[in-house]
């Protein structure tokens, strides 16, 4: 089994590094934008040409919300027509793609979690560019599966958890917005579940959703986190009108997983005692 993981060197690719060490037996070829430029044609289609991959993981995204605003053009060369040419080379060499999607494709709006058959309406360049990014997988290849999810964190990178901590070790008291909620994910809950997927060979291809279980705002996530840490923060409770950033964010993020769960019969952690698990793992960097 020979599988390409692209953005290895972020959250999720980090993840799956960690996890692969138990499939001793496959070839891995973990690629960042240095060892593989996924916006380069030529550098994909001769990557494809030597390895004969099985599995292509795309990790690799323009996750810069904000500046998404200002740098349309490059969001969607790296969300969409990066993503067209890997699928394109995954059709050309029988490869299967699993490629990572968010719930920003999402307004927002509705008050129940999001299914797999909600329309998308995205609120920004992110969310939009991420969505053309599925469109093109959808419409090149059969063998595919498309995870959607959502508030990614881990031991690894930048991400809400270790600003909090950051935050906690410099500041008595922080503000965080009470009415954007959704569902937090470890990125090693997701990248198990990732090779889950093709450990079993599974082949019900298409959309799916995956975070942890439960459903908090981002006050309520940073409550616990420093809970967790044992850290005495006072943590104030602000709207997302007094916290004006250049992109808009849905309102709810829920994405509801029982697809996943009854089509994989898999049982997905509950977000908190994945955030405990997390914070043991940040201990040991």
């Amino acid at each position: 089994m020979k599988i390409l993981v692209t953005g290895s060197k972020g959250q999720l690719g980090r993840c799956i590094q960690d996890v692969a060490k138990g499939y001793p037996e496959w070839q891995f070829v973990f690629t960042d934008y240095k060892e593989l430029d996924i916006t380069d044609s030529r550098a994909i289609e001769n990557c494809f040409k030597e390895y004969k991959f099985d599995y292509c993981i795309n990790c690799a995204a323009y996750t810069a919300v904000d500046l998404a605003e200002s740098q349309v053009d490059k969001a969607y060369l790296i969300n969409a027509e990066a993503v067209k040419t890997l699928a394109e080379a995954c059709s050309a060499n029988n490869s299967k793609l699993i490629h990572i999607s968010t719930d920003f494709v999402f307004d927002g709006k509705k008050t129940m979690p999001y299914t797999e058959e909600d329309k998308p309406r995205p609120l920004g360049v992110y969310g939009a560019s991420k969505l053309l990014g599925e469109s093109y997988v959808q419409d090149i290849l059969e063998e595919y599966f498309i995870v959607r999810t959502s508030w990614v964190y881990s031991e690894y990178g930048r991400n809400f958890m270790k600003t909090m901590l950051k935050l906690g070790n410099e500041n008595k008291e922080i503000s965080v917005v009470n009415d954007q909620v959704g569902s937090p994910t470890y990125a090693g809950d997701l990248a198990t579940f990732i090779l889950f997927l093709i450990t079993n060979k599974r082949e019900e291809y298409g959309l799916y959703h995956y975070s942890n279980e439960g459903t908090i705002s981002w006050y309520d996530f940073a409550a616990k986190i420093f809970e967790v840490a044992e850290l005495n923060i006072k943590v104030n409770s602000i709207s997302t009108l007094d916290y004006p950033t250049p992109a808009r964010r849905p309102k709810n993020s829920n994405l509801s997983k029982m697809k996943a769960i009854n089509t994989f019969k898999i049982a997905i952690p509950f977000w908190s005692d994945s955030l405990i698990s997390c914070f043991s793992l940040l201990k040991t960097h």
